[in-house]
């Protein structure tokens, strides 16, 4: 009769292992899909940016350093880029790209530019599409973080190696409001 019980409770320990490993494992594909679709929206920023700096150039000779900057980040090849690397770049690019139409707002020939337009609203649709994913991406990872650190399956988290994962976070600039006027 021991045998029985001591068998039935490693057989449901096992079961419960196994449905909080492969419960962990999803999470786990959630958040990589999470920061595969916010990835996916930073390198079409990332392409869209010498576009600007083209159409820009010629309309704010003073605002050089700015300019100089941006090229300066974007020479980095972007898949080379670590996740900490992207997320560092990502939150200067943001910044960067709020001071160009900041600074826009002096030059009403360049605002009044079809092609600054075209491309000030394609970087705030992207923009737009970087935050949504922002949010999908850090609601898996907060998922996958609560399980990791929540008695039972901390347990089996440690187990098996799972670590928490970071969350994509706004910078100091991006939490300023930023006033747009085109």
């Amino acid at each position: 009769m021991t045998y029985i019980i001591i068998a039935v409770v490693v057989v449901l320990l096992g079961i419960y292992v196994m449905i909080t490993y492969n419960k962990l494992a999803k999470l786990k594909i959630r958040v990589e899909e999470g920061f595969s679709t916010m990835d996916v929206y930073l390198k079409k920023r990332w392409d869209l940016i010498p576009n600007l700096v083209d159409i820009v150039k010629g309309y704010m000779k003073h605002e050089g350093d700015l300019l100089k900057e941006l090229t300066k980040i974007r020479k980095t090849s972007y898949e080379s880029l670590s996740f900490e690397e992207k997320a560092n770049t990502s939150n200067k690019l943001s910044e960067d790209l709020s001071r160009i139409i900041a600074i826009a707002e002096d030059y009403p020939e360049l605002k009044a530019s079809e092609n600054f337009i075209n491309l000030s609203e394609e970087i705030t649709k992207v923009e737009e599409e970087i935050a949504n994913a922002r949010k999908y991406y850090n609601g898996t990872v907060r998922n996958i973080n609560v399980k990791i650190v929540t008695f039972p399956s901390m347990i089996v988290a440690l187990i098996f190696g799972f670590k928490k994962e970071k969350m994509f976070e706004a910078t100091t600039e991006e939490r300023n409001d930023v006033e747009i006027n085109l």
